[in-house]
């Protein structure tokens, strides 16, 4: 009997819970080729790690909607770190949180407009910006939690969140 004709089985130890598909050798893979073998298990996954891989896959597929979810939960450990390296970094900090005001007044100035939707969204994205800044100041000088800057923490990232949702579906 030739090697071509022979049946000789190559066997695996494979779990007693798995399913076992054997795909047969390609034609140009020679004597020495071993079998390919995949392993897939019977049972099923559990509830939590169903929970975990669809909440899993829906931030990914709306990746670029959660923007400012990503920047709020980023500022907490960062100004956390900032904080515990270097608390005086809050006092350069708080000088930026005018930025944002004086862009709103730059802005007016050479760019004026007469439309009260632009107006009202130039002043709100001033004030949350300068909101922001104070807070990641008060944050990395005191502590990101510390008293009320956990709560306006919240309040910062759900304003941002809300707006950003409003500025995307309005395009």
């Amino acid at each position: 009997m030739s090697s071509r004709t022979s049946s000789r089985r190559r066997t695996a130890k494979v779990p007693a819970s798995a399913t076992v598909i054997n795909m047969p050798r390609q034609r140009r893979s020679g004597r020495s080729g071993q079998p390919f073998i995949v392993v897939v298990p019977t049972h099923g996954h559990s509830w939590k790690q169903r929970l975990a891989a669809a909440t899993g896959r829906a931030v990914w597929r709306h990746r670029h909607a959660l923007i400012p979810s990503f920047a709020a939960l980023a500022a907490l450990p960062a100004t956390a770190l900032l904080h515990a390296l270097a608390w005086w970094s809050g006092l350069v900090l708080a000088p930026l949180a005018a930025g944002p005001l004086v862009w709103l007044l730059l802005t007016q100035r050479r760019r004026p407009t007469s439309e009260r939707t632009v107006l009202v969204w130039r002043i709100g994205l001033s004030l949350l910006a300068t909101a922001a800044i104070a807070w990641a100041a008060l944050a990395a000088a005191f502590n990101p939690l510390a008293g009320p800057l956990g709560l306006l923490w919240v309040l910062l990232w759900a304003i941002a969140q809300s707006g950003w949702l409003v500025v995307r579906h309005t395009r």
